[in-house]
């Protein structure tokens, strides 16, 4: 397959793009001028463009047959005003863009893969949540909808178009090392009351769900691309300590997350139990439904 891919140059990008390239596909990755962009093998081809902006770029995205969107500005951070301005231009005029890209004769044999969160659902406590439940409606939320939305334009034009929603993509890379820095000082623990649920996926199972995405035309519509086991914050405390032969007792109290991180503090101190729902019943195997066993994968020896 021939694959167009924005934000192919990050951590979720970089792992996709080896692992389908090892297997014979053709990958293109829309790059900004200058850009950092990590070793590739020398099959991928680098196209200089800007995804927020329409551009020649766009001539190229006809040519392809599916389309990777995985771009937008990370929410790991403090949110300003104009932060939270990147935020949505960041994801929602690339997906603007790439969709206005797909020409209506192109249209019917491209798969649009397009990238939301699980923020999508808001903050629900202990409720279980897939892929039919009711939307958030706090900042993040509303920004998946209309992210979401833009996606879902190209169904018009006859593509088929799966959204994934990420919960935390767990690596060697991303949040997980800033995840487990306190720890191997010694000074880990759960987050706030610890209670609030924790949605994550391992990188390979990620990789594999896109990829089996790809090769299933029946699936279509939201894929929530998480483990099938959320764990509390403090189980995930809690499996970080044992793995790494740390405590895990030592608290970081709400209020210091709040005053640290401001509006952001209130994404980690709340959280979603969100189940895969569609890719489970379409037969997808998760490598890594257990945190433990996914933690000892990616941070033992490492």
């Amino acid at each position: 397959m021939k694959i167009f891919m924005t934000g192919g140059n990050g951590f979720v990008g970089t792992h996709l793009t080896r692992a389908l390239t090892a297997e014979g596909h053709q990958v293109t990755l829309l790059v900004r001028k200058g850009a950092n962009v990590p070793a590739l093998p020398q099959e991928v081809t680098l196209l200089e463009g800007r995804s927020t902006e329409a551009g020649a770029w766009q001539e190229s995205v006809p040519a392809h047959d599916v389309l990777v969107n995985l771009a937008g500005a990370t929410i790991f951070r403090r949110w300003s005003p104009a932060y939270k301005q990147l935020l949505r231009d960041s994801r929602i005029l690339t997906t603007r863009r790439l969709v206005d890209a797909i020409t209506a004769d192109a249209a019917p044999k491209i798969t649009l893969l397009s990238t939301s969160a699980v923020g999508y659902y808001g903050f629900r406590q202990d409720e279980e949540l897939d892929e039919h439940s009711p939307p958030g409606t706090d900042f993040l939320a509303k920004l998946a909808i209309d992210w979401e939305a833009e996606a879902l334009r190209a169904r018009e034009k006859g593509t088929r178009v799966c959204i994934m929603r990420f919960g935390v993509v767990l690596g060697r890379g991303g949040a997980l090392p800033e995840m487990a820095r306190p720890f191997r000082f010694f000074v880990g623990g759960p987050i706030g009351t610890g209670t609030q649920w924790f949605s994550w996926i391992h990188i390979d199972d990620l990789t594999r769900a896109a990829r089996f995405v790809m090769e299933h035309p029946s699936i279509e519509g939201p894929a929530n691309f998480t483990a099938p086991q959320p764990v509390t914050n403090r189980d995930l405390s809690t499996a970080l300590g044992k793995v790494l032969g740390r405590p895990s007792f030592m608290p970081a109290p709400g209020f210091m997350i709040k005053l640290i991180m401001g509006e952001f503090g209130e994404v980690i101190l709340n959280g979603q139990r969100v189940i895969p729902r569609l890719l489970t019943d379409a037969g997808f195997r998760f490598g890594y439904p257990d945190i433990e066993a996914a933690l000892r994968n990616l941070l033992v020896h490492v």
